[in-house]
């Protein structure tokens, strides 16, 4: 995994965030794992409850491409680290619960850290096999 493509691609995809309102820009790139790259940036909208984050962005890109499965995601934002918000923490483990999240202020700036930390005791997919 190149993680400095994907920081880079995240840097990229911020560039192209709609924020209007907050000012605050955020950009994505997830790996898939058969090797596939999605971006996503942040879009506001005026009336705030539909705004969407650029993970989901990113994310529903993906799914909607036939991609469900994430190996990696890197989130870059306008502030010192950023990190993934707890909806999105949520749609990550929905699609890649063993996935890598690089929260990043430069390619040579990053942390990186399995879902797991972020997201620990996790409800998911699984919880819902109603055979148990």
């Amino acid at each position: 995994m190149d993680k400095k493509l994907l920081i880079e691609k995240a840097l990229e995809a911020r560039e192209k965030a709609y924020v209007p309102y907050s000012k605050f820009r955020v950009g994505a790139c997830l790996l898939t794992e058969d090797g596939k790259i999605y971006t996503g940036c942040n879009i506001e909208i005026s009336s705030y409850s539909p705004t969407l984050c650029a993970e989901r962005t990113a994310i529903f890109k993906a799914v909607s491409e036939g991609d469900r499965k994430i190996k990696a995601i890197a989130v870059v934002g306008d502030s010192d680290f950023t990190y993934p918000c707890g909806v999105c923490r949520q749609v990550i483990r929905e699609f890649g619960k063993d996935a890598t999240i690089i929260v990043a202020n430069s390619v040579d700036d990053y942390r990186e850290y399995k879902l797991e930390e972020l997201l620990p005791h996790s409800f998911g997919p699984e919880d819902l096999d109603n055979k148990k």
